[in-house]
């Protein structure tokens, strides 16, 4: 059908062209937040690119059926998130990957400050890893990869004071956890 078409206009540009065109300019804005995001959850390199990946295949299957584009940003976020929750669900090799490099840390001669650093980064994401779903992403986008609230409710599609809310209880809850 689309030969048929491409045919008739003299092989101008189809459709599917410029859906792909549209597509691959609003990747290109995107890729790095996909990643980061994932890497907030996963917190490992090579998982967080498989995740960015897999989302980026996803996200061009259904860029088609996604009515509003202007929210692809908060699309893709929301995408990525859920897909590294769920490669963290299934995958537990992550915690013995974990443990082996911070025992393998922990045997090394290194400076007390950076054994403490290490412990504290440690512990942080251990309550990070603990809270609920709704506010682990946001302690991540605004806390740890510093977006500000505005762009946090704007990719989670919250409102403003949402966001805000969820961000207190956070901190409330890893004060708790870490005292």
């Amino acid at each position: 059908m689309h030969g048929f078409a491409d045919s008739l206009t003299g092989g101008l540009v189809s459709a599917d062209d410029e859906l792909d065109r549209e597509f691959e300019a609003r990747l290109t804005e995107s890729s790095t937040l996909a990643f980061r995001v994932a890497y907030g959850v996963l917190r490992h390199r090579q998982d967080a690119e498989d995740v960015a990946q897999e989302a980026f295949v996803k996200a061009y299957r259904n860029f088609r059926k996604l009515r509003d584009r202007n929210r692809f940003r908060a699309w893709l976020v929301r995408l990525t998130w859920r897909l590294a929750i769920d490669r963290q669900r299934a995958d537990r090799r992550r915690h013995a990957r974990d443990r082996v490099q911070y025992a393998a840390q922990d045997s090394s001669p290194t400076v007390d400050g950076q054994m403490v650093a290490t412990e504290r980064a440690a512990q942080l994401w251990q309550a990070i890893d603990t809270l609920p779903e709704k506010l682990r992403v946001v302690v991540i986008l605004a806390g740890i990869e510093e977006y500000d609230l505005r762009e946090v409710a704007r990719l989670l599609d919250l409102p403003e004071g949402t966001v805000k809310s969820r961000l207190f209880l956070a901190r409330q809850r890893l004060k708790e956890q870490l005292q």
